[in-house]
């Protein structure tokens, strides 16, 4: 992240976003890898140029709360979607109306449409 726009340092286009990504080849060019570079960003920029929030602390709930959200979601669904398809069943079955049958005339044009198509 650019530490000056506070956005994502390929798009941002500023003095500091320059000098950030020379500071970066400079540092590829070295042989650096990704977790070396990125630890001699934090040290030089501060945390906020990794643009993510820390892995500890209150920050930590960045991360476990859309985890939580998303296995609460499931959770449900996993308890009432049989509780709804036992409910369908048993209506349908207590209506005890059978599927309805079409005419002599709506067969022949049902038939004649799909002869068409045929």
């Amino acid at each position: 992240m650019c530490v000056t726009c506070k956005i994502p340092l390929m798009v941002a286009e500023s003095p500091q976003a320059n000098l950030e990504r020379e500071y970066i080849q400079g540092l590829i060019a070295k042989g650096e890898d990704e977790a070396q570079i990125k630890r001699t960003l934090v040290v030089q920029y501060g945390p906020a140029v990794l643009g993510l929030p820390a892995d500890h602390g209150f920050n930590l709930a960045a991360y476990l709360v859309p985890l939580a959200a998303v296995l609460a979601l499931l959770a449900t669904l996993i308890v009432l979607l049989p509780r709804w398809r036992r409910h369908a069943r048993a209506q349908a079955a207590a209506s005890g109306a059978a599927p309805a049958r079409l005419s002599t005339v709506e067969n022949a044009r049902l038939e004649s449409d799909i002869a068409r198509f045929d």
